[in-house]
């Protein structure tokens, strides 16, 4: 059966969900409730330098009032603190908690196991093929959700 461009993207889409709602629903199992793929893309913006909400915002490609917003809920469940900057004694750098690290670790098990579950439903040999096959279409390029403007992520238009 041929499927549309529309259906593939609706597809690998699909895939993509079926692995995020796993994970948060594991996540909360264990104890970590309502931790959405936002606040994991913030949290890993923050411990890559996005230590106040203009520069996560520009991180994410969302506004700077929608990423204080981010930037307060992961406060307010301990993932991040604020503290002071050592280079400005005037400015305060979110930082990335204990807690927030341990969630991000769990996050990346939990997707491992994910991941072993899809790979016993297909077969260690045709997984292995699926992925290689899935990496010869999208390249070797992952997306990195730290890397600023990857959400608007735009082609040269030379």
């Amino acid at each position: 059966m041929s499927r549309s461009g529309a259906e593939l993207a609706l597809l690998l889409l699909g895939g993509y969900r079926s692995l995020v709602d796993g994970a948060i629903a594991e996540l909360s199992a264990r104890g970590h409730h309502g931790v959405r793929p936002v606040h994991d893309f913030a949290m890993r913006a923050i411990a890559a330098g996005a230590d106040n909400a203009s520069e996560l915002g520009r991180r994410l490609s969302v506004s700077k009032q929608a990423a204080a917003k981010t930037i307060a809920v992961l406060f307010e469940r301990g993932y991040v603190e604020r503290g002071p900057d050592p280079d400005d004694g005037r400015r305060k750098r979110i930082t990335v908690t204990a807690l927030g690290w341990e969630v991000m670790r769990e996050g990346e098990a939990i997707f491992d196991e994910l991941r072993q579950a899809w790979q016993h439903r297909l077969g260690a040999r045709e997984f292995a093929e699926f992925e290689a096959r899935l990496a010869a279409l999208v390249g070797d390029a992952t997306v990195r959700p730290e890397s600023a403007g990857w959400v608007a992520h735009e082609l040269d238009e030379g």
